[in-house]
């Protein structure tokens, strides 16, 4: 069942790729290949923000233990250069014995005579065959000496280097902390815009809305205005008599009033 899976999945891929070659001839490869980095992009920008920022953040934390592991190779560099001068030191104090006892032990040739110590006498051939041992000896010491105190300026121009790297590796950690925090906050601005867009959008629905219904009151008051008008301007209809003996001039005097002569209301009233 898997061979054929498998089969089947081979002359899939096999067909796939005849058809692209069938359309695209010599070609093809480019066009697979600018396809597969569009969908790779395409996935990478599907990919939230919020969440490549913590996946930045954890990166920048993963920074640490590299630190931590430069700091512990960084101070043992230092024990190892400290132990390695005082070696230096050891060494050509002792060197310096060594010369000063060439020295004295040269001086006894001059003498021609023979070298005695306690219990054993030296002729000058012994001595010349002791000078040449030592003064061997003395130079291969001097020769490690120059050796172990350029190794020494070595490792401190190393020590250097690895101190100038470690603090720039600290200086750009804190960068990265410092920028990936401007970007999350101008990320949440960007979304606190976008709410703000979709707030204005509301707002011009309602605008709309409001404009319509003041429309509609408009139209309602020049409709009650030509109704008014209308009724202003129309023909007088049929006047209706008063009730008898009504005084309506006083009344009008009263309601407004307006001084009246008793002459002037007499007289209206009979014509009333």
């Amino acid at each position: 069942m898997a061979c054929k899976m498998v089969k089947k999945g081979l002359i899939g891929a096999a067909l796939g790729a005849g058809a692209l070659a069938l359309l695209f001839g010599t070609s093809a490869p480019s066009y697979l290949k600018t396809a597969l980095h569009k969908v790779r992009h395409t996935a990478k920008d599907a990919v939230p923000i919020p969440f490549q920022i913590d996946r930045a953040r954890q990166e920048i934390a993963d920074l640490e233990p590299a630190i931590k592991q430069n700091i512990e190779a960084f101070v043992n560099e230092q024990v190892e250069i400290d132990h390695l001068k005082n070696e230096i030191l050891a060494t050509r104090q002792n060197l310096e014995k060594e010369g000063r006892d060439l020295a004295l032990l040269r001086n006894t040739l001059d003498n021609g005579e023979t070298l005695r110590t306690s219990d054993v006498s030296y002729t000058p051939e012994d001595v010349k065959a002791e000078l040449g041992r030592r003064l061997d000896h003395y130079k291969a010491v001097k020769k490690i000496l120059a050796d172990r105190e350029q190794t020494l300026k070595t490792r401190k121009l190393n020590l250097v280097a690895a101190r100038d790297k470690l603090t720039n590796m600290r200086e750009a950690k804190r960068a990265l902390e410092v920028k990936i925090d401007e970007i999350e906050a101008r990320h949440n601005q960007i979304e606190a815009t976008q709410s703000a867009n979709e707030f204005s959008l509301d707002e011009s629905a309602l605008s709309r809305v409001k404009k319509t219904v003041a429309e509609l009151d408009k139209r309602l008051e020049v409709m009650a205005r030509v109704v008014e008008a209308e009724g202003r301007y129309a023909e007088k209809g049929i006047l209706l008599p008063i009730e008898p003996g009504r005084g309506v001039v006083k009344e009008i005097d009263a309601e407004f009033g307006v001084p009246s002569k008793t002459s002037t209301h007499a007289s209206t009233d009979k014509n009333l």
